[in-house]
């Protein structure tokens, strides 16, 4: 780690300790030559994921395009913002859990009608009507049946 003061290489860990929020450690570092105090954050490096679209296209993984979606499909729902946030953040680790650096546009789809299924049935059937394209109305209703029958 190089020093920000004066750019010497050498230091010496005083403090380590888990940030607030549990995915990265903040270390305290003491300067060997300029004797001056610093900050450094570790962080797990995340593998970038490439999400494989229906038409062949390939893009990369956007968080907050799935949160996007999130919320339009909760919009007017008892579901709070914090709640969306940390079922993103489920996702993105289940997500990256796969150890693929390719997932395919249906996966994404399928986790996420699958999680919001258990949060909010209403935003599961908002946000399966417009992942599934019904065409028309026995479509959708067939769809209602079965969560209703589940």
């Amino acid at each position: 780690m190089r020093c920000p003061y004066c750019g010497n290489e050498e230091d010496k860990v005083i403090d380590s300790r888990p940030s607030q929020d549990g995915r990265s450690v903040r270390r305290r570092r003491g300067c060997e030559k300029c004797g001056k105090r610093f900050t450094t954050y570790e962080y797990i490096e995340n593998v970038s994921l490439t999400i494989a679209k229906n038409d062949g296209r390939r893009e990369p993984f956007d968080r907050q395009k799935l949160q996007r979606g999130i919320e339009l499909a909760c919009n007017k729902r008892p579901v709070s913002l914090k709640k969306i946030a940390s079922l993103v953040d489920e996702m993105e680790e289940e997500l990256q859990g796969l150890s693929r650096k390719e997932i395919t546009s249906k996966e994404v789809g399928e986790l996420v009608m699958s999680k919001l299924k258990s949060l909010d049935e209403v935003a599961y059937v908002r946000f399966a009507s417009v992942y599934h394209k019904f065409k028309d109305l026995n479509e959708f209703l067939k769809e209602l049946q079965g969560l209703l029958g589940s």
